[in-house]
């Protein structure tokens, strides 16, 4: 159990440098380790939508460490199944910050892997953000349509192959995403939740909460991040995993939260709306990566709803099914939107149909 600084605002820069301040976090590794940054860029949208950190969270670390004396600093990250890494960066403004600070942007989706054990199997974690002396995570805090909240811990999840991205969803996502953390600890959080989407992953429906935390510990930090949303730690159950497999602590005491000035009028966090459910109530996922899953979703909120039965997932490869299928492996349905991950659009174009 450690302690979360919390603040408030809108300069995510500003922010940033402050809370890494309040947690000297100067003193935590020699000057000459290897720092990786690995914020969340799970898809080519600009921070602005409340899917991705804002380039000031970047910014305010690199400004923080390299006047504190850190010179070997590394941004890392790998976007999800079916978009192009590389173009996130430029999308969210990252080369931009890079190229200001002289800090390298590394893509893992071409870096190196290494087989590791954990608490679940072994499994496939790329190399730079397990070689990092001090890997900090830069998770913004928003929903989930598989998991209903990602934050720390699911953040991490970008740290792989997408062969190993793909296994996980085969898997359920809860215990691999937990026997990860418990393998892959990141040593700083600093968590973006300036404008998170509370209901969609990849955005477009931002909701200004106008805040930022830190902590040491991803369980705490992802606790937190459920009350913050109105969310019991039993409806997102990878963090009570993550925790009975060693990886922190979801004790949240009276004296842990350090908040550095709340202004009047902060904005708190609305109820959960229950948008998502109610949008997959005729959709039958069995083992669904999060990009055709969140495609999917966006097509039925666009679409106002599905009017048949959806299958979609990797458990539907080779299998009959009298309705829609989504993605490459529903191949054996009636009638099928192909691709991996199919487009919003085209999946749109089908329920439309």
């Amino acid at each position: 159990m450690g302690t979360i600084y919390e603040i408030f605002g809108s300069d995510a820069h500003a922010m940033t440098m402050a809370l890494m301040e309040a947690a000297h976090v100067e003193d935590m590794v020699p000057r000459t380790a290897s720092i990786a940054l690995k914020p969340n860029l799970v898809v080519a949208a600009p921070p602005e939508s409340g899917a991705t950190t804002h380039p000031g969270v970047l910014s305010g670390a690199i400004e923080y460490l390299q006047g504190h004396g850190f010179r070997n600093i590394s941004i890392i990250e790998g976007a999800w199944v079916g978009d192009r890494t590389d173009r996130g960066f430029r999308v969210c403004g990252y080369d931009r910050v890079g190229e200001q600070y002289g800090v390298p942007l590394c893509d893992l989706k071409k870096d190196r892997t290494r087989t590791v054990d954990t608490p679940l199997r072994p499994m496939e974690i790329c190399c730079r953000a397990l070689d990092a002396d001090l890997l900090i995570d830069l998770p913004v805090l928003k929903g989930h349509c598989q998991t209903r909240m990602t934050c720390a811990l699911k953040n991490c999840k970008g740290c792989l192959p997408d062969r190993e991205k793909r296994r996980f969803h085969a898997e359920g996502l809860m215990e691999p995403i937990a026997a990860l953390a418990a393998t892959l600890r990141p040593g700083l959080t600093i968590v973006d939740s300036l404008c998170g989407d509370l209901d969609f992953e990849e955005g477009g429906n931002p909701v200004p909460t106008g805040r930022m935390f830190l902590g040491t510990d991803p369980v705490q930090v992802d606790a937190y991040g459920c009350r913050l949303m109105g969310l019991k730690l039993s409806q997102v159950p990878y963090i009570g995993l993550a925790e009975g497999w060693g990886a922190g602590c979801t004790a949240i005491g009276p004296d842990d939260i350090v908040a550095l000035g709340r202004p009047d009028g902060a904005a708190d966090y609305p109820a959960p709306t229950g948008k998502v459910a109610a949008l997959a109530r005729r959709v039958k996922a069995d083992s669904a990566c999060s990009a055709c899953y969140a495609a999917l979703i966006r097509a039925l909120y666009l679409s106002g709803g599905a009017k048949t039965d959806i299958a979609i997932g990797q458990g539907w490869r080779g299998k009959p099914f009298d309705g829609l299928g989504v993605g490459s492996c529903c191949d054996c349905a009636a009638r099928q939107v192909k691709g991996c991950p199919p487009t919003a659009e085209a999946i749109l174009s089908a329920l439309r149909r």
